[in-house]
């Protein structure tokens, strides 16, 4: 399909996008489209900002914690020795 069979093509702007690690990407907009603020970059996947001085920071991943990571974080060792014991208590008194 041509030109001849589609209509004639929006005018278009070509804008700059920077990202952390120095990649350039220059997609082009529809001159009445928004511009967005932020652009992902196609090399890396960081974001891409229009600054090149000041491309925006990636944000921060967090790791997987497993379920005894979070009840680590609620509770502390004594706690933990404190349940574990009230729990082998139970145990032999089942037993016994």
């Amino acid at each position: 399909m041509g030109e001849a069979e589609r209509g004639e093509a929006a005018p278009r702007t070509r804008v700059s996008f920077y990202c952390a690690r120095g990649h350039e990407t220059t997609p082009s907009f529809a001159d009445d489209a928004a511009i967005p603020e932020l652009w992902d970059c196609p090399t890396c996947g960081y974001p891409a900002g229009p600054d090149p001085e000041n491309p925006p920071t990636p944000a921060k991943v967090e790791p997987y914690k497993t379920h005894l990571a979070y009840v680590k974080e609620r509770r502390s060792d004594a706690d933990g020795d404190a349940i574990l014991t009230e729990a082998l208590e139970r145990l032999r008194a089942d037993r016994a």
